[in-house]
C-alpha cells in the first residue's frame, strides 16, 4: 500500500487565513463598488450632467420650435430623469394645430418632441388676405397671404363657421390626389339641404355634392372625369348617385338647331321628287 501525504494542521492553517482573506477583500471590493456606483449616480442627478442639453422639435411646419419648446415647459435647467413625458406630451395636445405629439428622451442629454400637425387644406379669404385653414376648421391668421397661390382649394361663402368645420373635416380624410384636384368649393345652401355645395375642379369640370360624406362619396371623380372626353364641359353630381351632366356651348346649340333645319329641309325635297 502506498503511503499517504498527511498534512499537519499548523501547515494548513496559512492556507486557510490567505483564502478567507482573500475572499473578504473580494467582498469588501463588491460592496464598496456598489457604494461608490449608487454615490456617482446621486451625485449625477443633482448635479448640471443630468440637466437636459438639447431639446428636438420634429414635424412642426406651422408652429415653430419655440413656441412648442415653451409649451413644453422643458428647460436647459430640467432634469432628464425627473420630466414626465405624459404631462408634456398633454400640455402640448391643447396647442390647436397639434393633431398628436410624443416625447422621448434621447440620452444622455437630449429630449425628442415629435408632431403631428393637421394638414393644410385650403384657403379662407378675410378682408382681401387668404388664410390656411386646417383639417379641424383652425385658421392659421398668423400665416395670411395676399394673394392666393392655388396649391389648396379656396373655400367661399362659407358664412356659417359649424358648416365650414364639417367641411375641412372631409377635407381631411379626402387623399391628396383628389384634393389637389380641387380649386374652389362655394356653400350653397339651399332650404331643403344646407350641405349643399358647389366644386370647380383644376380639370375644367364642375363638381355638384353635399358636405354630408363627401369625402367618400368624392372618390368616384376621378374614374367618372376620366371617362369624358377632355374638351367635355358640365357637372358632375355625386349627391344621390354620380352622373354627368354635360351642358353645350351656344353655338354648339346653333350647330345642333341648323343640322335639325337642314335635315327637315333634305327630307322635303326628297319627298318633292318622289310625287
Amino acid at each position: 500500500m502506498s503511503k499517504k501525504k498527511i498534512v499537519s494542521i499548523e501547515e494548513r492553517i496559512p492556507k486557510l487565513k490567505q483564502a478567507r482573506k482573500k475572499k473578504v477583500n473580494r467582498r469588501l471590493v463588491f460592496y464598496l463598488s456598489i457604494f461608490f456606483f449608487l454615490i456617482s449616480i446621486i451625485v449625477y442627478l443633482q448635479s448640471p450632467l443630468s440637466h437636459i442639453k438639447t431639446i428636438n422639435v420634429i414635424g412642426n411646419s406651422y408652429s415653430a420650435d419655440e413656441e412648442i419648446i415653451k409649451q413644453s415647459k422643458l428647460t436647459t435647467k430640467s432634469n432628464i430623469w425627473t420630466i414626465n413625458p405624459s404631462d408634456i406630451e398633454n400640455e402640448i395636445s391643447k396647442n390647436e394645430i397639434v393633431e398628436s405629439v410624443e416625447v422621448n428622451r434621447k440620452l444622455p442629454w437630449t429630449v425628442e418632441i415629435e408632431l403631428k400637425e393637421f394638414e393644410r387644406v385650403g384657403y379662407v379669404e378675410r378682408d382681401h388676405i387668404f388664410y390656411p385653414i386646417l383639417g379641424n376648421g383652425t385658421t392659421l391668421g398668423g400665416a395670411g397671404q395676399e394673394h392666393y397661390n392655388g396649391d389648396a382649394p379656396l373655400l367661399a361663402e362659407f358664412s356659417d363657421e359649424a358648416y365650414l368645420l364639417r367641411m375641412t373635416s372631409e377635407l381631411q380624410k379626402l387623399p391628396e390626389n383628389i384634393l389637389n384636384l380641387i380649386s374652389e368649393i362655394y356653400w350653397k345652401p339651399v332650404d331643403e339641404n344646407k350641405n349643399k355645395i358647389l366644386l370647380y375642379m383644376n380639370d375644367g369640370f364642375m363638381v355638384d355634392g353635399t358636405i354630408r360624406n363627401f369625402a367618400e362619396k368624392m372618390e368616384v371623380y376621378p374614374s367618372i372625369a376620366s371617362q369624358l372626353e377632355p374638351d367635355s364641359k358640365g357637372i358632375i353630381h355625386i349627391g344621390v348617385g354620380a352622373y354627368f351632366e354635360s351642358f353645350a356651348s351656344p353655338s354648339d346649340e346653333e350647330a345642333e338647331e341648323e343640322n335639325d333645319e337642314a335635315s327637315s329641309e333634305d327630307m322635303e325635297t326628297e319627298s318633292e321628287s318622289e310625287e
